[in-house]
């Protein structure tokens, strides 16, 4: 600073306004280095006067300011210590104002900091550069301390927006945990290296003689470790276990792996430090009870998932403990890394639930009740398959989804279809085989006559979507979908598709119709027009119903909400054909991801609905099928082929064949088609038992349909009625409530726990919630981990909507009188759902839990 600079700062004091009680203004300019002993002598302000303090004159100048002259403005320069016992002027000092014109007292005076704390800037001096400075003033810190020097020294050096240790720290740890970290040499050039080490310490309990940013990563993860499994269990670890504020190191972990954009780079050096510390030989000498909380390092999950496929290789039917093993690991932090295995995982043990409750076979029962029974409960063991080789397909490489593939296959493949396919065989060939047709059951080639005429007659609009393939199992899944996401109601019921469950026989049978014929170049033909392909379909149903259209999925998918307002204004009929599943089942290149079509198909279908009730205030859809399918996803073996017979055909493909002859052949059924097509002569559906496809040349073998199995020819009928908010009966979607139960609202220990209740049961229009629990301040600031709930719990049993959770406070000064809240937010909105207040009392501050 200049003298000119120096001038203009004094003479700007000078003219400030009189505090209360002063008479006039007296500065005192120390300059102890002499740097403006000369201009002293040729300063001058306006209306102020100069006077030079020495050691000498010091009781003359009290003296000439206390009482020769007690109303000017003075200016006093000395280059002396003020504060010393013997200075005359003490008191004089103490009610002044005392200016320094060297860099650390400018630099204190320009940041606001207390002129009594000028050692600690001088202390690090070297860091308050021009750039560093700017950067520590923009924390525009209140009330300066050396703690919050240093810490905003260091939350500079790691460019932090906002003064914090903890951040500062992740931010270290996320560089290098290698000793040439450049934060670490940046605070080695501008700090002391020591005094990052100190607050480690106090914060933390770090107290390691040979430091590394290695072992303090060890040591946070280890001690926070040791809020999962028993200290004793880490004998060989304990080194790294903190003996004071242990809570801290789980809280800093705990915000780090909760972190959305810092998690991954914990993730790596987790994994890296349970090599270090060798945990896989920890968690052998341990029951999975011991560990099953964990959540520090990935190496828990794998383990879990080690367990629990070898239980079930070993035929250890524990299968509720897995499913809550499973459930418990959803709200830990490594879940999302094992996310498709435990999936996989988890439809494994409900398919061997299912095989442990038929394990002696699935009974031979007559044709209705095996129908209703794969309506009932057996479709869901295609569901679980399906679920399998969805998770499977994204993480196709992994050994254990691999072993986990052949025991499902065993399962489903060699058991179910084999058991389920040859007793329903045996059904339709003792007891449907002439007449196609179940007591109670609606045929397919009813259902224009049954479902949609009635509404037309009554002049009401009506959409139909046809899905290719969609199978009655799949219905269920779209069903459930659009019950808990519209304000609709849907039911759903199964149908009898036609025989064989083909494409062009089961899209005739759903047109408005008198008859239905297949001619000698197996053509299908309605009330003898041609029905193959959207063209003819449009021109049948047209002649039917005058107001009516047919369009396929895409082209609705492609129109705006004005185009398609237009397109489908006056129209009382509209037909929506949809083929997304058969599209990619149906051809050898493709069918390995049918089960991914399906889950397309599902989203694609709820647009569709969502479409017609929101763009065209459609309120009746009916959504069904012309067929369903069979798909195993292992290679066919030989035993599972059969050849085709040597009889006068009209048709054959790889599950049917289609001839006037009538014959009884060893491995296949002889399917009359008198009751569901017309024709002139006797036709004959031949269609091999089970699942066995015939040995011919061409498309896919593993995706099929055109048999007779139960999930070829149980199709879905859903039924959706839109209902408007305001009508009767329409319910609005809501999610679950979560709630805290303690009553007591005082919290007297750094570990607490805390019970919380899901308040009704998820079901039809009530719908999971995730929330995510934690403790903060008044303004907001996290003081504790953060727990999550996934409320997704469908029992009737209150106890088992229950959850209790841990949690564990910083070790800070939390003041008593205060507020603090357990905060409650939806993890998928980010909403704050509840704030409840809480006071914290700790007393003594203890690790131990109540």
């Amino acid at each position: 600073m200049n003298i000119d600079q120096i001038i203009t700062t004094l003479t700007d004091n000078f003219n400030g306004p009189l505090n209360d009680g002063e008479q006039r203004k007296i500065i005192f300019w120390v300059d102890k280095d002499r740097e403006f002993v000369e201009e002293i002598n040729h300063l001058t302000i306006n209306d102020v006067k100069v006077h030079h303090l020495t050691e000498q004159n010091s009781f003359y100048s009290k003296y000439l300011l206390e009482a020769k002259d007690p109303t000017s403005h003075y200016l006093v320069y000395t280059n002396n210590d003020l504060n010393v016992e013997e200075n005359w002027l003490i008191d004089t000092v103490y009610y002044s104002k005392t200016f320094y014109a060297d860099k650390i007292s400018l630099l204190v005076d320009d940041l606001g900091i207390d002129p009594s704390l000028r050692a600690v800037v001088k202390k690090y001096e070297k860091f308050f550069n021009k750039k560093h400075s700017q950067k520590f003033k923009s924390y525009g810190i209140q009330s300066y301390t050396e703690e919050t020097i240093e810490v905003a020294i260091m939350s500079v050096l790691c460019n932090l927006r906002t003064p914090d240790f903890e951040e500062l720290l992740k931010i270290i740890l996320k560089e290098s945990l290698s000793q040439d970290n450049k934060y670490i040499s940046l605070m080695e050039k501008y700090l002391d290296i020591n005094v990052f080490w100190k607050y480690v310490s106090n914060i933390y309990g770090y107290d390691r003689e040979d430091k590394s940013l290695k072992t303090l990563f060890m040591h946070l993860t280890v001690t926070t470790l040791s809020h999962s499994i028993e200290e004793t269990s880490l004998s060989n670890i304990k080194s790294f276990i903190a003996e004071r504020n242990k809570s801290n190191a789980l809280v800093f972990i705990d915000h780090w792996m909760h972190h959305k954009a810092d998690y991954a780079i914990y993730n790596e050096l987790a994994e890296m430090i349970e090599q270090e510390i060798k945990l896989a030989d920890i968690v052998r000498q341990l029951s999975i009870e011991a560990f099953q909380g964990a959540d520090t390092f990935p190496y828990f999950d794998k383990a879990i998932i080690i367990y629990i496929t070898n239980s079930l290789e070993a035929s250890h039917e524990d299968y509720d403990e897995y499913i809550k093993l499973i459930n418990l690991r959803r709200v830990k932090h490594f879940y999302e890394k094992y996310q498709f295995i435990y999936e996989a995982l988890f439809y494994t043990v409900k398919m061997y639930e299912f095989y442990k409750k038929y394990n002696l076979g699935i009974p031979k029962v007559s044709a209705i009740d095996m129908w209703k029974s794969y309506v009932d409960e057996y479709h869901t063991m295609d569901t679980f398959y399906r679920k399998f080789y969805v998770a499977f397909d994204n993480q196709p490489n992994s050994e254990i989804l691999k072993k986990l593939k052949a025991m499902v296959e065993i399962l489903y493949t060699n058991w179910y279809m084999g058991d389920l396919s040859s007793n329903w065989s045996q059904s339709i060939e003792s007891e449907i085989k002439d007449k196609w047709t179940l007591p109670g059951i609606t045929n397919q080639q009813e259902f224009y006559k049954r479902y949609v005429s009635p509404k037309v007659h009554k002049g009401e609009r009506i959409f139909v979507i046809i899905s290719d393939a969609l199978r009655y199992e799949v219905g269920v899944e779209l069903s459930d979908k659009l019950n808990a996401e519209t304000i609709g109601s849907c039911e759903i019921e199964p149908i009898l598709s036609v025989v064989p469950s083909i494409t062009k026989l089961g899209m005739a049978s759903l047109l408005p119709h008198k008859e239905i014929d297949i001619d000698e170049d197996a053509r299908v033909l309605v009330d003898g027009k041609s029905s193959s392909g959207l063209e003819n379909r449009k021109d049948i149903i047209e002649s039917t119903v005058s107001d009516s259209v047919a369009v396929h999925a895409q082209e609705m998918f492609a129109m705006n909400k004005a185009g398609r307002r237009e397109y489908f204004k006056g129209k009382k009929l509209i037909y929506i054909y949809h083929d997304t599943i058969d599209a990619m089942g149906d051809k050898a290149s493709t069918e390995i991801y049918t089960f991914d079509a399906v889950e397309k198909a599902i989203d694609e279908i709820s647009t569709l609905v969502k479409i017609i009730r929101d763009d065209l205030s459609g309120t009746n859809i009916l959504i069904t099928a012309d067929h369903g399918f069979v798909y195993q996803r292992e290679a066919l073996v030989e035993s599972d082929k059969i050849e085709k017979e040597d009889i006068q055909t009209i048709e054959v493909k790889r599950r049917y064949m289609l001839s006037k002859e009538k014959n009884e052949m060893d491995g296949i059924l002889t399917i009359s088609m008198d009751s569901i097509i017309k024709n002139e002569h006797q036709l004959m559906a031949y269609v091999p038992k089970a699942t066995i496809r015939f040995k011919i040349q061409g498309s896919g073998v593993n995706f099929v349909h055109g048999g007779a199995s139960l999930q070829e020819v149980v199709v879905p009928l859903i039924q959706y009625k839109n209902i408007r908010r305001g009508q009767a009966n329409s319910r609005e979607i809501v999610k679950v409530d979560i709630k805290l139960t303690n009553t007591i609202r005082k919290i007297t220990n750094s570990l607490f726990h805390l019970s919380f209740f899901q308040t009704e049961k998820v079901e039809e229009k009530v719908v999971p919630r995730s929330v995510m629990i934690y403790m903060a301040d008044e303004d907001g600031a996290v003081v504790s981990n953060e727990e999550t709930i996934i409320g997704d719990r469908t029992s009737n049993n209150p106890e088992e909507r229950t959850f209790k959770l841990r949690f564990a406070l910083k070790t800070i000064t939390y003041d008593k009188n205060k507020h603090y809240y357990l905060t409650m937010k939806d993890v998928e909105t980010g909403v704050v759902l509840e704030k409840i207040p809480f006071n914290i009392n700790l007393g003594i501050v203890s690790d131990f839990d109540f």
